[in-house]
């Protein structure tokens, strides 16, 4: 029996580099998701891009309180203390989701299909709080976008504190996100540490083994460049030419498993 897979390429618009890559991937058929970093200097021009393949692939938001652009920012360590000690301001968290959300439709021409968070912040508590709330504001009566679920991980890849830390900081997300009626992703995967030595492949192999039918998995390929503002520049170059090569075609085959979009409707039935 053929698996549906999700795979979304996280950080579209974060560079050219990054951004050619995931394209090239669409493509080529090997991605059936991109969210895209709407505060990059790069989206504009990068927007319409996307636009052209809208048919093929599910485009999102790719929330981001952690990654500096034009304004400064607050690290990780900031987002993951405070909102586990609801030490948040609540409104203008959700003012800033509703920013980035209209800068997205600006250019992309209309809302996105669905939402994540880079570094994962927009699950964690009183963010998730003002995300829902500022989706609620701007789709009014239409489809609502479906969410990413981390505290759904399956896989804890190659870092089990990682992963730990992750299910523990975004606990009853998706509980929360569902009792407002949104579509979530049922299980989630591709959280490894992110190092060049890491097994790519290996831990491809293990994902898709692991993965039911309409799971989700994270993926962060860009075309190979020297890029040091980006720390893990090598691991994207790596992920791109395993995700472009015969090996994963051949992989998927033998799994049984087919990439496409995510398919909300049935999310809810299976809820």
């Amino acid at each position: 029996m053929t698996k549906r897979l999700t795979l979304c390429a996280d950080d579209f618009a974060q560079s050219g580099s990054i951004s050619a890559g995931i394209l090239q991937l669409i493509d080529a058929g090997r991605l059936s998701a991109t969210s895209a970093l709407c505060q990059s200097p790069h989206w504009p021009e990068l927007a319409g891009e996307l636009k052209a393949r809208a048919e093929r692939v599910d485009v999102g938001l790719h929330f981001n309180l952690t990654h500096p652009f034009d304004a400064p920012v607050k690290p990780l360590s900031h987002w993951l203390m405070k909102s586990q000690l609801r030490q948040l301001p609540h409104a203008s968290l959700r003012d800033e989701a509703l920013a980035q959300i209209d800068r997205f439709a600006e250019h992309f021409g209309r809302l996105p299909d669905f939402i994540d968070g880079h570094q994962h912040v927009h699950a964690l508590p009183v963010i998730r709080d003002a995300l829902f709330d500022a989706i609620q504001q701007r789709w009014e009566q239409r489809p609502l976008p479906y969410l990413r679920s981390p505290d759904r991980l399956g896989h804890p890849g190659d870092n089990r504190l990682k992963a730990l830390i992750l299910r523990s900081v975004c606990t009853n997300f998706d509980e929360q996100a569902q009792a407002r009626r949104f579509a979530t992703t049922p299980w989630f995967g591709g959280m490894y540490s992110l190092s060049p030595q890491a097994d790519f492949a290996g831990l491809m192999q293990a994902w898709l083994a692991k993965s039911p039918d309409r799971a989700l998995i994270m993926c962060h390929p860009g075309q190979p460049a020297a890029d040091a503002s980006d720390p893990i520049a090598a691991s994207r170059g790596r992920e791109f030419d395993y995700l472009s090569s015969p090996a994963f075609a051949e992989l998927c085959l033998r799994q049984q498993v087919s990439i496409a979009r995510f398919q909300p409707e049935l999310a809810a039935v299976a809820a």
